[in-house]
């Protein structure tokens, strides 16, 4: 594919989590070839991207839950594959896209489940435990609900108690798979600012995918871009999202504003009567100072 001129995806910065040369495929059937992307260390790293491109297959990937066909994925420096499972579990976490519990049990019980990977044959439940599923549950605001089952809550309340229990894992980075599914634009809100509280105060390395461009542009403070089955931009938010970026990706014809709320780039789509139009504006009409138009 031809990229757009811009940031590209950047290798050297330090990194726990890497994948070199990933080819990535199910069933013979290749979804992204030869990826080299670097997540960096107490980042909020967003994955975007247009649907089928590999986000949540990638994710998949950085989780060890998928074997890549090529290439490798790298934590502290070794092959994820060739890590004993407890050793990844305690280092990262994962909450799943659309998670189920099992009936009945009850928000505590699910959260305590984020404990496991510390458990063994000769440790049992221990103050560290319940320290840190407390923690948890006040940090995502669950702890009123912990005698409440899981699936009596509502969408936003369940999606808050299966943060609380990747929380519980205590590890160093956590990835979300499409994390504002299903949720209403209030929930999303509410849960990916939980995200950045929790970055921000806790120093924790999330990964994300959203589809969300904006939410995206918001929360993230290193964006990655796929297309294709290829890295098509990688770095913060100020300097990949660009309107030729945009449009070229998403095939979305837009201009790009400074968002009043953060300072950060937002995304307009432009107006149907002015796509395959003149990319001259009406007499009168001016930009704000920043903007970026995408002629079609």
């Amino acid at each position: 594919m031809t990229t757009t001129d811009g940031p590209r995806p950047a290798t050297a910065a330090p990194s726990r989590l890497a994948a070199h040369g990933v080819t990535l495929a199910y069933d013979h059937r290749v979804v992204a070839e030869e990826l080299t992307i670097a997540i960096p260390d107490n980042s909020f790293t967003v994955i975007i991207g247009p649907n089928g491109c590999g986000k949540s297959t990638l994710l998949r990937a950085l989780a060890r839950l998928l074997r890549p066909a090529a290439g490798s994925v790298l934590l502290d420096g070794a092959a994820i594959a060739s890590l004993p499972t407890r050793q990844v579990a305690r280092t990262v976490g994962l909450l799943p896209q659309s998670p189920t519990a099992p009936d009945g049990i009850t928000v505590a019980e699910l959260v305590a489940c984020g404990r496991h990977p510390h458990q063994g044959l000769l440790r049992r439940w221990s103050e560290a435990d319940e320290r840190a599923t407390a923690e948890a549950m006040a940090a995502t605001g669950v702890a009123a609900l912990a005698e409440r089952a899981v699936d009596e809550l509502s969408g936003g309340q369940r999606q808050r108690v299966w943060a609380a229990m990747a929380l519980a894992q205590e590890t160093p980075l956590l990835l979300l798979d499409e994390p504002t599914t299903y949720l209403d634009i209030a929930h999303q809100v509410e849960f990916l600012d939980l995200c950045a509280r929790l970055h921000e105060e806790q120093g924790r390395t999330l990964v994300a995918v959203l589809h969300d461009l904006n939410q995206a542009a918001r929360y993230a403070d290193h964006l990655i871009v796929l297309h294709e089955g290829e890295v098509a931009a990688a770095g913060p938010p100020g300097e990949v999202v660009t309107a030729e970026l945009v449009t070229e990706v998403f095939g979305l014809p837009c201009v790009i504003i400074e968002c009043p709320e953060t300072g950060g780039p937002l995304i307009v789509p432009r107006a149907r009567d002015r796509i395959g139009g003149s990319d001259r504006l009406p007499v009168g009409v001016r930009l704000p100072v920043g903007v970026q138009s995408s002629a079609v």
